[in-house]
């Protein structure tokens, strides 16, 4: 049955948008005539229960109960008469016999035989319809199957191009999406009326988890969770850009904020630590966990997308009062609210080297946006001053050289940690690939990046040197700005083709050519800032 239940589960999903409703359609009206006989029945009950078996009219309360059933079966006949488009309403009125025999006065025993017959001669007719349209499932199998054909897919591009168009067809994470809100809703409300709920704000946060733990227990709950956190995080994202940007921001959509990180990252984690095995309480534990971990990647992407726009603002010399106040309170909500989450969570759970994760990355989230606000200040900074800072690069190089540094202690911390857990704690394979993985990614790649810039920079300073200096004499009969920043020179370096330049401008676009040439742009270059400035 569990196999077979999967298999009409397939069925229904790749039905055609007609034949879904139409199979609705015929659901609902099998559970209306099934409320009409419930409604017949306990009429009945309630009959025997009275044990008057006179005439209606002479007692009002049988009357009353009679016509209150009566006006139930009518509504209930009429609507599944409506549903199946048809105007014989006496197909869908098996279920007022009862009532019928109860108006010619027959006995109460008979009453219960008559419920029965009606019972019988619904299903009866049940069954007759369902053999009439036996082949129904194998004409539709022989049409999807025939379309199958014309699309002649001979190779693997055209195969992923039929699942995609299948799967947009279907609308299968809407479906998925609205079945686990249902879910969810039914089990808050049931919680609720149950009393459940508590008062207080820690109560309720663990109240709402709970809830979210029991609508997560199957595989296609889980499912529907993972479509459902994917939909939130592309909100939130969308909801910055336009925070951000306005409406045009939105429009330009990158593959990696589209909230799939999130929803990968939450099936990924609740299949890896085998969260529909455990129990509700372990369950809701581990996936407020889960969700932590969510919630910090969305944050990492909102600060992808929040640094180019508040640098740029800066960079640009934009004097938009309303555009810098948007740009620096997401910041600011960016730097407190990873502090928070890490501060909350670290009072649920006993400190140990995965919780230690979870606060570094908080931990990371606020020291890149603590770099990208000190190197905004700095742009505030120049744009109030009478004449521009001549080492405003090599100060911006160093801020971002310092917030490198910070976060590479961070990781080299966590994996310190771990290592001391590993070899005086509880050992185990997870937690060393773990620390492998950490280890290659956040500290040795970051170590190595770091110390490339600094070799580039410092090849790129020796060759800056090696160039004369300009003297005044030699700027003034030149009279020219900068052709990098546009700005005017009180000192510079000559080229040996005659050009004069700023010494830190020349080396930076020095640096920025030498690496790109090794490992690609960098994130923000210095040479981008002047352009921005242009």
């Amino acid at each position: 049955m569990y196999y077979i239940g999967h298999v009409v589960n397939l069925m229904v999903l790749i039905l055609p948008l007609r034949q879904i409703v139409t199979l609705y359609l015929h659901i609902l009206t099998t559970l209306l005539l099934y409320m009409g006989h419930q409604i017949s029945k306990d009429y009945v009950r309630e009959e025997l229960q009275s044990g008057y078996e006179g005439a209606l009219y002479l007692n009002s309360l049988a009357f009353n109960r009679f016509v209150s059933a009566l006006t139930s079966q009518i509504i209930l006949s009429t609507l599944c008469a409506f549903l199946m488009k048809t105007r014989k309403v006496w197909i869908f009125s098996a279920h007022m016999l009862p009532l019928l025999a109860r108006v010619c006065a027959v006995p109460h025993t008979t009453l219960l035989v008559v419920n029965t017959f009606s019972m019988g001669l619904t299903g009866a007719g049940i069954t007759v319809f369902l053999l009439s349209h036996l082949f129904v499932p194998y004409g539709l199998a022989r049409a999807a199957y025939s379309e199958l054909l014309q699309l002649q897919v001979i190779d693997l591009y055209r195969l992923m191009a039929v699942g995609i168009s299948l799967w947009t067809q279907f609308a299968v994470p809407v479906l998925f999406s609205v079945f686990w809100f249902v879910l969810f809703v039914v089990q808050l409300g049931s919680d609720i009326f149950s009393g459940n709920a508590s008062t207080s704000p820690q109560g309720i946060i663990f109240f709402l988890l709970s809830s979210v733990s029991e609508c997560c227990a199957t595989p296609y709950s889980l499912l529907g969770l993972t479509f459902v956190v994917s939909y939130l995080a592309l909100a939130l994202l969308n909801l910055c850009k336009f925070y951000l940007g306005g409406y045009a921001a939105v429009q330009n959509e990158n593959v990696m904020h589209r909230g799939v990180t999130e929803g990968v990252t939450l099936l990924l984690l609740a299949l890896q630590t085998g969260l529909l095995d455990m129990q509700s309480l372990q369950r809701t534990f581990l996936l407020s966990i889960i969700l932590f971990i969510v919630v910090t990647s969305t944050l990492q992407s909102m600060i992808e997308i929040t640094d180019p726009v508040i640098l740029a603002l800066g960079a640009s010399r934009n004097r938009s009062l309303w555009k810098h106040f948007r740009g620096l309170s997401m910041c600011l909500l960016l730097l407190v609210f990873p502090i928070y989450m890490a501060f909350k969570i670290s009072q649920f759970f006993h400190m140990d080297f995965w919780l230690l994760i979870l606060v570094s990355s908080c931990m990371l989230t606020s020291l890149q946006v603590t770099g990208t606000m000190l190197i905004y200040s700095l742009f505030m900074v120049e744009l109030f001053r009478s004449d521009p800072i001549e080492s405003l690069d090599e100060v911006i190089y160093w801020v971002n050289a310092v917030s490198r540094v910070l976060e590479f202690v961070v990781a080299l911390c966590v994996v310190a940690y771990g290592t001391w857990e590993s070899l005086f704690g509880e050992w185990s394979w997870m937690g060393a690939s773990v620390i492998i993985i950490h280890s290659y990614f956040n500290v040795w790649l970051r170590a190595q990046s770091g110390w490339r810039s600094f070799l580039l920079r410092q090849e790129a300073a020796k060759k800056i040197n090696s160039l004369p200096k300009a003297t005044t004499e030699q700027l003034q009969q030149h009279n020219d700005v900068c052709s990098i920043c546009f700005q005017e020179m009180n000192s510079a370096v000559i080229t040996y083709c005659g050009h004069f330049f700023h010494g830190n401008c020349l080396r930076n676009g020095l640096v920025s050519n030498l690496t790109s040439q090794t490992q690609g742009p960098p994130r923000f270059t210095n040479l981008q800032i002047h352009e921005l400035r242009r």
